[in-house]
């Protein structure tokens, strides 16, 4: 795996996995730390990137499920909302904003946005963040 240790490896999954759920959690530093001492970037923004999507993917599901039970609106929900109304699938390359996005890959659940179109745009965005975090990282170190 390009000298990288399974492990490492499978802490960054965990990690972006976790990050992406609504624990507050951040896989920018595993992610990081992963990248300089592999000295290469590709295959730990490949497995974040994969990791963080099917964190993103238990949230729609239970945003999917929770809609009769959810609670008024707040100015973060409602922002979300705005911005999904507005903009549709492609809302989804927000997905990685911390907080906001959140709601937004819920709120996707919610209104029952379709899987595959949520997905595509979900792994697109985190994706260009894990990337460009990763490079800046490999480039610096």
């Amino acid at each position: 795996m390009n000298g990288l240790p399974d492990a490492s490896l499978l802490a960054l999954f965990v990690s972006s996995v976790a990050a992406a759920t609504i624990l507050p959690l951040s896989s920018e530093a595993v992610l990081a730390l992963v990248v300089a001492r592999a000295g290469q970037w590709t295959t730990p923004v490949v497995v974040a990137t994969l990791g963080n999507t099917l964190g993103a993917c238990t949230t729609y599901w239970l945003g999917r499920g929770s809609r009769a039970v959810a609670p008024s609106p707040s100015v973060r929900m409602a922002r979300a909302a705005g911005l999904l109304a507005r903009f549709g699938a492609p809302a989804m390359l927000l997905s990685w904003v911390p907080v906001i996005g959140d709601i937004l890959v819920a709120l996707a659940g919610a209104a029952r946005m379709p899987f595959w179109h949520f997905t595509a745009w979900t792994l697109i965005g985190k994706f260009v963040r894990y990337a460009l975090i990763a490079y800046a990282v490999y480039r610096v170190r």
